[in-house]
């Protein structure tokens, strides 16, 4: 059971760095999106390499069985997933707010 939570785990990882290369894509297409969005995005990439190292010394905790490390483990990778989630989330606010305001205009839209 743990090895296939595991393997969740890092098929998770690669879902969220495919997730994070295609918003990077979209959002570099469109002339209108800030740098600091742009910025934010990369910032997602060193977050999922730390999730990653956190993850490679989760898997060395459970082999020595070292619950507490475990449950430490645990608890970073899910708060740094935390972070990647609420700052997608007010990226995509604040992108949804900016188009609603700006519905039937032709001045440029900025998302910061």
């Amino acid at each position: 059971m743990q090895t296939n939570i595991l393997e969740r785990l890092f098929v998770s990882f690669t879902d969220l760095e495919t997730a994070i290369k295609g918003a990077r894509a979209t959002l570099a297409s469109k002339s209108s999106v800030s740098p600091e969005i742009l910025e934010r995005l990369d910032s997602y990439d060193d977050i999922l390499s730390k999730q990653k190292n956190l993850a490679i010394q989760l898997c060395r905790y459970i082999s020595n069985e070292e619950w507490d490390e475990v449950s430490r483990h645990v608890s970073l990778i899910n708060g740094l997933s935390s972070l990647i989630r609420d700052d997608a989330r007010a990226i995509l606010s604040s992108l949804s707010l900016n188009i609603d305001k700006n519905v039937g205009h032709e001045e440029e839209i900025n998302f910061c």
